[in-house]
């Protein structure tokens, strides 16, 4: 069975490590059975339907320039065939710069504003201080195994949750959406907003899986193979341990 990641804006969103996301998807689908192929989604115009078959997107994080960069070619031509994916059952995984361009809209600290495209109920404005270090979650993600998500964290924005939004996870370490919540990032209709770079997903394997099978759930088949992870498992032991010490 074919199975597709979408990686956008792989030049210019891709800071902190954001590549160990989409080698993890990969891999990890080649290791449950699946055949992978990955998609690169730069800037231009895409044809129509090019986006249709992926099953799981990835937006990584970028600076201000970068956001800036990208922020009329999404709102172009990319917000429709995302609005359509996330209506059709595939999965967004949007970190940092990705994550606060999804929402309703992200303010500089110049006072500029760019509009988001609206796909999750987030604004995010920036902060003064940096946000930098460890971060250990205890998350809302329902028979996920770990329940927690470990990740680093290094940004200034301060993102605030809507009504239509749930928090990713609670904040046992760091300081997550805003410093002031304990809320990290966001679940909302097939997208999972976070600000854990470092990266993520090799780091909780559990949650790659997750991904893995909400999206082929679509297809009416969310069954995957059991895998040996007691040696990523322990990266993340071991990072809970050090957050923990500190």
């Amino acid at each position: 069975m074919n199975f597709t990641v979408g990686w956008l804006y792989p030049d210019l969103m891709n800071i902190y490590g954001d590549r160990g996301n989409i080698l993890t998807l990969m891999k990890r689908a080649e290791w449950h059975g699946l055949e992978p192929k990955l998609k690169e989604l730069g800037r231009g115009k895409v044809d129509a339907g090019e986006m249709d078959d992926v099953d799981v997107f990835f937006f990584g994080g970028g600076q201000d320039r970068e956001q800036a960069l990208i922020y009329d070619d999404l709102k172009e031509f990319k917000q429709e065939s995302l609005r359509r994916a996330q209506a059709n059952g595939g999965q967004i995984l949007a970190v940092c710069g990705g994550y606060q361009l999804l929402g309703h809209y992200y303010q500089t600290a110049d006072g500029e504003r760019f509009d988001g495209i609206g796909l999750i109920d987030v604004r995010t404005e920036a902060g003064k201080k940096r946000f930098i270090g460890d971060v250990v979650v205890l998350t809302n993600i329902e028979g996920l195994e770990p329940t927690t998500l470990v990740g680093f964290e290094n940004h200034s924005g301060r993102t605030f949750l809507g009504p239509d939004a749930k928090p990713l996870g609670k904040v046992l370490r760091g300081s997550g959406n805003n410093g002031s919540d304990r809320t990290e990032g966001l679940i909302q209709n097939g997208v999972i907003g976070t600000y854990l770079h470092g990266s993520l997903l090799p780091k909780n394997p559990h949650l790659a899986d997750h991904l893995i099978k909400a999206a082929l759930r679509r297809r009416g088949d969310g069954a995957l193979s059991q895998l040996d992870d007691s040696a990523e498992l322990a990266a993340h032991g071991w990072i809970l341990q050090r957050a923990q010490r500190r």
